[in-house]
């Protein structure tokens, strides 16, 4: 039946309201998810560090206390992920390993978003040859291979932590002052802004006080990326031998000591991997959610 001149109006309006009905339910729907996934990344990595401080009391030994009476046991009830060649529990491995890739991620995340933001939010705030100078640096350190830069850094304070932190921290923090830039060239031009500065305030006060609090959001989905990054980065090292070295347990070098025995063992190297991915996509999903919440078109990838 075809629609009359008088009626279209009306049929026009009913259609209208059908789509917006339906941008409404799927607007809601992804809230939803997002929220729902923002909380599964939260239980993971809330999970792991908790479970690891109850370690002790779940009965599973000493991490570094071999047993040469249990070598390489698959996984059991007594032994949930198997031991490895010396007898050692892997997941009482597993989880004394966990604060210290928490703690590394975390501090190197920490420092390097403090010194980015910083130097960011100066940049886009002042402009001309200050800002040309950071973001020219903030060029060739995202341009340099992030895996060598880290391993120079080893080279020069031997195998361990140090190295580790600082090379971490040097290259991280190029990734938040390019975001925080950005998004200070767009607030600086705010209503506000222009308000504190009318009002006599100092540069400083307006970059400290009213600037940089508005660019923190964008930073916040970075950390989560960088706290990924970071700890796989330590992960690898360690793997490659140059990171935390034996026998303090870290999950890099609990996977490595199981390479050479894969296709007899694989409980030894598979299960500390699913450790580490788990925890990745954790974090990852709390990264993904703010992302959506905030409207951010940018995602994390472990």
């Amino acid at each position: 039946m075809a629609v009359t001149e008088a009626a279209w109006p009306s049929a026009r309006s009913g259609e209208y309201l059908r789509r917006i009905e339906r941008l409404r339910r799927r607007a809601t729907a992804e809230r939803r998810w997002s929220t729902f996934s923002m909380w599964i990344g939260v239980g993971i990595v809330v999970l792991v560090p908790a479970i690891s401080a109850l370690g002790p009391l779940l009965g599973f030994g000493h991490p570094n206390a071999p047993n040469f009476s249990a070598i390489l046991v698959p996984p059991s009830l007594a032994h949930p992920f198997g031991t490895d060649a010396l007898g050692r529990d892997v997941l009482s491995r597993v989880l004394a390993a966990t604060p210290l890739d928490y703690e590394v991620g975390g501090i190197t995340t920490l420092v390097a978003g403090v010194i980015g933001v910083m130097l960011g939010g100066i940049a886009g705030y002042f402009g001309g040859a200050l800002d040309a100078v950071i973001m020219r640096i903030v060029d060739v350190l995202i341009a340099f291979p992030f895996m060598i830069f880290v391993m120079a850094f080893v080279a020069v304070f031997g195998p361990g932590l140090t190295g580790i932190y600082v090379g971490l921290t040097a290259f991280g923090w190029a990734f938040f002052a390019r975001v925080t830039r950005a998004e200070m060239l767009v607030v600086r031009e705010r209503q506000y802004i222009a308000a504190a500065r009318t009002a006599g305030l100092s540069s400083s006060r307006i970059l400290r006080v009213h600037a940089l609090p508005n660019v923190l959001r964008p930073n916040f989905v970075v950390a989560m990326a960088t706290m990924v990054w970071n700890i796989l980065t330590l992960a690898a090292l360690s793997y490659l031998g140059l990171g935390v070295q034996p026998p303090t347990p870290e999950w890099g070098s609990i996977v490595a000591g199981g390479q050479t025995i894969m296709f007899s063992a694989w409980w030894v190297s598979t299960l500390p991997g699913l450790i580490i991915v788990l925890v990745g996509v954790g974090f990852s999903l709390i990264g993904d959610s703010v992302a959506d919440r905030f409207g951010y078109d940018f995602r994390i990838t472990v």
